[in-house]
C-alpha cells in the first residue's frame, strides 16, 4: 500500500487573508441590522488583526535570533506581563500580590517548561527561540488563566468566613476547571492547535498526537504548580497581615 505525499500548508496571501474577512462581515451585517453595538466587535476585531500582523514582524526576529539574553529578556517580560494580568479580577490587592504571582507563574512555569524543553524534547541549544518561546507562551498563559482562578475564587471563599484550608482547597479545585475540561475533551471534542497545526503541514497524526500528550502534560502541571505556589505565598501573606 503506497502512502500519500506528504502536502504543505498553502501560504495565505493578502488577498486570500482578505477573503477570511467574508463571514466575518456577515457577522456584522446581523449587528447592525438587529440594532447592536457595532463598536466594540469592530474594535476587537482591528485590534486583532494589528496585533497579529505586528506579532509576526517581531516574532520572525525573535526566533532567528541566536542570543540566549534576548531569549531571557522575552521569557521574562511574559512572566511580568501574565502575572499582573493575573491579578486583575482581585483590586486593590493587585499590587500587594504581584511579586507573590511572578513567583508562582515564573517557578511553576519555568520547571515545568525545563523539564519538558530539556529533557523530554531534548532542544539544543536550550535557549532555541524557535521551539522555546511558543512553548514558553503556552505555558505561562495557561499558567496566568489558573492563577488568575484561583487569586478570584480565594478571596471570594476567605469573605464566606472559611477557613483557609478550606479556601485554599476550593480555590486550587477551581483553577483547574479549564485544564481538566481540555483533557476530557482532547481528541473527541476538539483537535487542539499545535495537533491541527502538525496534521495541516504534513506530520503523521500519530507523531502529532504524542507531541499534543507533550503538551496537556505541560499545561496540566505548570498550571496546577502555579496555583499551587500562589496559594502558599497566599498563606505567608495572610500570616504576614496577621502580626
Amino acid at each position: 500500500m503506497k502512502r500519500k505525499p506528504v502536502t504543505t500548508v498553502t501560504s495565505v496571501d493578502f488577498s486570500r487573508l482578505a477573503l477570511a474577512f467574508i463571514p466575518v462581515a456577515g457577522v456584522l451585517l446581523i449587528y447592525y441590522c438587529w440594532s447592536l453595538d457595532l463598536r466594540n466587535v469592530s474594535y476587537a476585531l482591528a485590534r486583532m488583526l494589528v496585533q497579529l500582523l505586528a506579532v509576526g514582524y517581531v516574532l520572525a526576529y525573535l526566533l532567528s535570533t541566536e542570543l540566549p539574553a534576548v531569549v531571557f529578556a522575552v521569557l521574562l517580560l511574559m512572566i511580568m506581563v501574565s502575572s499582573w494580568i493575573a491579578l486583575g479580577a482581585i483590586g486593590k490587592k493587585r499590587k500587594e500580590l504581584y511579586a507573590y504571582a511572578c513567583c508562582a507563574i515564573g517557578v511553576g512555569g519555568s520547571v515545568t517548561l525545563l523539564i519538558i524543553s530539556g529533557i523530554v524534547l531534548d532542544i539544543k541549544p536550550w535557549y532555541n527561540a524557535q521551539y522555546l518561546i511558543p512553548l514558553a507562551g503556552m505555558v505561562f498563559a495557561n499558567a496566568m488563566t489558573s492563577v488568575s482562578l484561583c487569586a478570584e475564587r480565594f478571596f471570594a471563599e476567605s469573605e464566606r468566613a472559611d477557613s483557609f484550608k478550606q479556601a485554599r482547597s476550593i480555590a486550587f479545585n477551581a483553577s483547574l476547571i479549564p485544564v481538566v475540561n481540555s483533557l476530557f475533551a482532547v481528541g473527541l471534542v476538539s483537535l487542539p492547535g499545535m495537533m491541527t497545526g502538525q496534521i495541516l503541514a504534513g506530520v503523521s497524526p500519530l507523531i502529532a498526537a504524542r507531541y499534543q500528550i507533550v503538551v496537556m502534560c505541560m499545561v496540566f502541571a505548570a498550571s496546577g504548580l502555579s496555583s499551587a505556589i500562589f496559594l502558599s505565598c497566599l498563606a505567608m501573606f495572610n500570616s504576614e497581615k496577621a502580626q
